[in-house]
């Protein structure tokens, strides 16, 4: 059985706010045993729609900024697993425009990527996922202030295994989810910012538990609270029972997850064994 901490939390607008918190969920996470803490999209700042591109770009930081040194920092002393959150600022690059002698910014200029970060129990960032599939629908469109990824997660080990991750919107991409369970994830760690509306929360039960029973993994999707944001932050085992549902609370809740009950749902419900290799290919 593994320990498995899962923090909701209502971010602010203040970084420092956030990251003091954040810490103070390790700590106690560890207090209590847990193995792997999982945090919420937007983890570093609630960023509303009023808020400028420029104001997002100021708050967001590199992954060797202060942010991500405190939760290494809080990993390595607690002994515990981290997948966090941030805004991570891209380089711009200046661009000489001979024409009229003035430097100007490329098109990405105050964009950030929206980046989880994966950081082992000795303080070591060991990977980072960018977020692939940008909220460009249901009224919003992310692309305004961030930065699409270009890459795949490769699955890194951790005490549930070797885990995937992918951000919020890409639950509804259920291809993301199976290369990563191609690539040899157990355990999907899905950490959200799910707003509210007609259906959301219906849509968001389904696909959380989709994604867990037709690839045979653990589904673990921390989720925002307030704000804008519908909570409900989610841990969903491999034949689709949530083992918790957190409602609106919000802080961490642990729970102990049997590794090995990944394999007795792949053998009784052999999904991935009986896909018609002969016909399609997903990579």
């Amino acid at each position: 059985m593994v320990k498995v901490s899962i923090v909701q939390m209502k971010s602010s607008l203040d970084k420092e706010e956030n990251l003091l918190y954040s810490l103070d969920q390790i700590k106690e996470s560890a207090k209590n045993s847990a193995k792997i803490i999982c945090f919420p999209e937007f983890q570093m700042s609630f960023s509303p729609s009023t808020q400028s591109n420029e104001e997002l770009y100021s708050i967001s930081e590199p992954l060797e900024g202060n942010f991500v040194s405190q939760l290494k920092k809080s990993a390595r002393e607690n002994n515990i697993f981290v997948v966090s959150s941030i805004y991570e600022r891209a380089n711009s690059k200046l661009i000489n425009n001979r024409q009229n002698q003035k430097k100007i910014l490329d098109r990405n200029l105050y964009r950030v990527y929206d980046t989880v970060v994966l950081i082992n129990n000795q303080g070591q960032l060991i990977s980072k996922y960018r977020k692939l599939h940008l909220y460009d629908a249901l009224g919003f469109k992310e692309s305004k202030k961030l930065l699409a990824g270009s890459k795949l997660f490769t699955p890194v080990s951790s005490p549930l295994g070797k885990i995937g991750t992918l951000v919020c919107y890409d639950l509804r991409f259920p291809e993301l989810s199976r290369i990563l369970t191609l690539k040899g994830s157990v355990s999907l760690i899905a950490p959200s910012g799910w707003v509210q509306g007609t259906m959301k929360e219906d849509h968001w039960l389904i696909m959380c538990k989709a994604r867990a029973i037709e690839n045979g993994v653990y589904l673990i999707a921390p989720n925002q609270i307030g704000n804008i944001f519908c909570g409900r932050s989610l841990v969903v085992d491999p034949f689709g029972v949530v083992v918790l549902d957190m409602g609106n609370k919000e802080g961490f809740d642990i729970v102990d997850l049997d590794l090995d009950r990944i394999d007795v749902i792949r053998k009784s419900l052999p999904l991935l064994k009986n896909r018609r290799h002969d016909l399609y290919k997903i990579v």
